[in-house]
């Protein structure tokens, strides 16, 4: 009820601000949802969203996964800490913009240069995140594991990878709704077809109800993915700590 609540309230202050703006800078809801309509029933629509969650998809695997190891590496061994944290600290401060168009010029207009550029930028969040997660781990669960000769693996499973969960979580909270951001840079600057750049085709033609059209799908399917998947995901790893009263 209270997120049917919001949504009405959004519609209606649309509503209102268009009235008071104009149609030509702000078109209203109806006018958006026929060029949504529209361009679902070419199916342009769905193979945009399709290309972009794609490359959400395998931008975000790749990047939790080494920035999960690394970080992992960098707060256990001091040593990779030392090595590793100049180039974090670049990482973390180069702009986006940036990495995108040295990705296309060194690797071309391709699909694995927007895809790389795209974990670049969400690599030094899981590094950051996953290496305070080492740096807390309990030191007295590593001597138990060790006193009672628990495998590696299995030490890791049921010892360490408890403690992180909650800093996967945040990592990928937090990496999912940067991933959601520079992955329009990106289709925007070098690729054919996504949501962003429709967007950008819609800009040129000063086509302000597809460009709403899209803004507004791609909104809404990242809500969806945040409610259904992400919300869920964190509530399940997070269901070790005591509930406030």
């Amino acid at each position: 009820m209270p997120r049917l609540l919001s949504f009405a309230v959004f519609v209606a202050t649309w509503w209102i601000a268009s009235l008071l703006i104009g149609d030509a800078k702000l078109p209203p809801p109806p006018i958006v949802l026929a060029a949504t309509v529209t361009e679902a029933k070419s199916g342009a629509l769905f193979f945009n969203l399709g290309a972009t969650l794609a490359r959400v998809a395998l931008a975000f695997v790749l990047a939790m996964s080494l920035g999960s190891a690394i970080g992992y590496l960098m707060g256990r061994v001091r040593l990779a800490d030392r090595i590793c944290d100049p180039w974090l600290i670049l990482l973390l401060n180069l702009p986006a913009l940036v990495v995108i168009v040295l990705a296309y010029i060194w690797a071309g207009l391709t699909e694995a240069a927007a895809i790389a550029a795209i974990a670049v930028n969400k690599l030094p969040t899981a590094v950051v995140t996953l290496r305070e997660g080492a740096r807390a781990l309990d030191a007295s669960l590593d001597d138990m594991a060790t006193v009672f000769a628990i495998p590696r693996w299995r030490a890791f499973r049921h010892v360490v990878l408890p403690q992180l969960a909650p800093y996967i979580a945040a990592a990928a909270r937090s990496g999912l709704s940067l991933v959601w951001k520079i992955v329009l840079v990106a289709e925007l600057l070098g690729r054919p077809n996504g949501v962003g750049f429709e967007i950008g085709v819609a800009f040129q033609l000063f086509d302000i109800p597809l460009l709403l059209a899209y803004s507004l799908s791609f909104a809404a399917v990242v809500l969806v993915i945040e409610t259904l998947l992400v919300q869920p995901f964190e509530v399940r790893l997070s269901r070790w700590r005591p509930r406030a009263a």
